[in-house]
């Protein structure tokens, strides 16, 4: 019984230490998620976030489940059937991170795409149970500090 003790206790001791910690990091703001493992970046990408009225939510998830081969059940309505490789579920609301067409700007149904050869790395990096944090404000992607000055201090005419 103790023998068995511990070979269980050095099984579940070497696998922690085999596995360096691994954090997901989307910046909605730059559009780009960074891989980290133990705090450094191993690898970025371009990513393409929820379009306005479909925001990406922010916070802090953890990867529920893996699947190479994924399709929704809900877009496109009323049908459902898009089709999600190298799908990571963030949640049970609909969110994930999946390959996708990344255009350059927030084009998803709340989802993050991942841009292809990312994604598929991110897949393969990835374990159910790693932590994603969400953070930033998609809208101000692409604007520099003179536009978003502009927008927060534009000035509204009453006359017309």
């Amino acid at each position: 019984m103790k023998k068995s003790l511990y070979r269980f206790l050095l099984v579940a001791i070497s696998s922690t230490l085999l596995h360096a910690s691994q954090e997901v990091v989307v910046d909605l703001s730059e559009q780009k998620a960074y891989a980290l493992e133990d705090g450094s970046i191993v690898f970025e990408g371009r990513i393409s976030s929820g379009m306005r009225g479909h925001e990406t939510p922010e916070g802090e998830f953890t990867i529920l489940q893996k699947k190479r081969h994924h399709v929704s059940n809900l877009w496109p309505k009323p049908k459902g059937g898009a089709v999600m490789p190298y799908m990571l579920r963030l949640n049970n609301d609909g969110i994930a991170m999946h390959l996708g067409a990344v255009p350059n700007r927030p084009a998803s149904h709340g989802c993050i795409r991942l841009s292809n050869g990312f994604a598929q790395k991110m897949f393969a990096w990835a374990r159910v149970g790693t932590t994603v944090v969400v953070e930033g404000d998609a809208g101000l992607y692409g604007k520099t500090s003179d536009d978003v000055y502009a927008d927060e201090y534009a000035v509204i005419d009453i006359h017309e």
